[in-house]
């Protein structure tokens, strides 16, 4: 995490300097008096500060007042999923105050490491935390799931803290990992045993599209970031082609999109103008492999001639898709559909 560490005192200076050495990504902005060696200086007011550092930072330790970090900050505020952590620290090294992005931004676990570096007490005000409570944001965070709709994880948060019992469907079983017994979680098999069970809320972790009927307002979906998609294409396929064909393939599978970890293709096609913008659009990485990998991968469709013949690799999409996936298995064998060759590998639950 990039932190920047700021102090407008003379105290705040050498806890700032204290911070610096023990955050290895952290950089020190001292009020220009104050300035030595190690900081970088700087003389125009904090709110003005904070706002050229805002887009540059993952976290902000502030040491000052509460008041003015807050008036500093409110008209930069996006959103939990946008917004980086913000801890608010007094110069003697009192307290250490989870003030933005407690879970999400990671300013809970930034606030305690700071407290840990200047013998500080740690501030963390975040209900499941204060009621030692698992959060199901921090969950998916650590999983590097996905969240389908933010807004969720308050009512689900709620109903935990009201001790309501939940559903939990999980194939992955890393909802009862991490929540170690803590909760009124009823860990159901499947849809219908969820609903039977009268629960108040729904958790539910899948790369698959939520079934028809199902009360959104009480459910959390999780996305397990896990399928790899292998694309081979004719040259000059438009990114609008691929884009259809990805799409149409995913519905017929009821896979989502959020489960997209990557896509994957032939060093051949590096420089495909259709593939790059849309994978640029789509804001998914594109990995590229030579075709000596990609001939050295059991694929189970026949080889290509064509393939082989244009680039050398008896196929593209089926192992390309199992490349990327690292040991996973195909979701979808090999289709063509147009220009596009398509394939769908899910990583391996670890």
């Amino acid at each position: 995490m990039r932190v920047a560490i700021i102090a407008i005192t003379a105290n705040g200076a050498g806890l700032g300097t204290t911070l610096r050495r023990g955050l290895p990504q952290g950089t020190l902005f001292v009020l220009e008096k104050h300035a030595a060696d190690e900081a970088v200086p700087f003389s125009e007011r904090v709110p003005t500060l904070l706002a050229r550092l805002w887009a540059d930072f993952d976290g902000f330790v502030c040491i000052m007042a509460t008041g003015i970090v807050v008036r500093s900050i409110a008209p930069l505020l996006q959103g939990k999923e946008q917004d980086p952590a913000v801890v608010a620290m007094d110069d003697a090294g009192h307290f250490s105050i989870s003030l933005l992005s407690g879970h999400l931004g990671g300013a809970n676990a930034l606030a305690s490491q700071c407290a840990d570096l200047a013998g500080a007490t740690a501030v963390i005000t975040t209900a499941t935390d204060a009621n030692d409570l698992p959060s199901f944001d921090m969950l998916a965070k650590e999983n590097g799931w996905r969240i389908e709709d933010l807004s969720r994880v308050k009512v689900l948060n709620a109903l935990l803290l009201e001790g309501k019992e939940i559903a939990v469907i999980d194939p992955t079983g890393k909802v009862a990992a991490y929540c170690g017994g803590k909760g009124n979680l009823l860990f159901a098999e499947d849809w219908e045993h969820a609903l039977q069970s009268g629960a108040k809320g729904v958790v539910l972790v899948t790369n698959r599209l939520v079934p028809a009927g199902i009360d959104l307002q009480r459910t959390l979906v999780l996305r397990p970031v896990d399928l790899c998609l292998g694309i081979g294409c004719n040259r000059g396929t438009t990114a609008d082609e691929i884009e259809s064909v990805v799409a149409r393939h995913l519905a017929q599978l009821s896979l989502s999109e959020r489960s997209i970890r990557c896509l994957a293709s032939a060093q051949a096609k590096a420089d495909e103008e259709g593939l790059l913008t849309y994978a640029e659009k789509k804001g998914f990485p594109l990995i590229f492999f030579g075709s000596d990998e990609l001939n050295g991968v059991d694929a189970p469709s026949p080889p290509s001639e064509h393939a082989f013949a244009a680039i050398g690799a008896r196929g593209v999409a089926e192992p390309a898709a199992l490349l990327a996936a690292a040991g996973g298995k195909l979701q979808l064998h090999k289709v063509k559909d147009g220009n596009v060759t398509l394939a769908i590998a899910q990583l391996p639950n670890k």
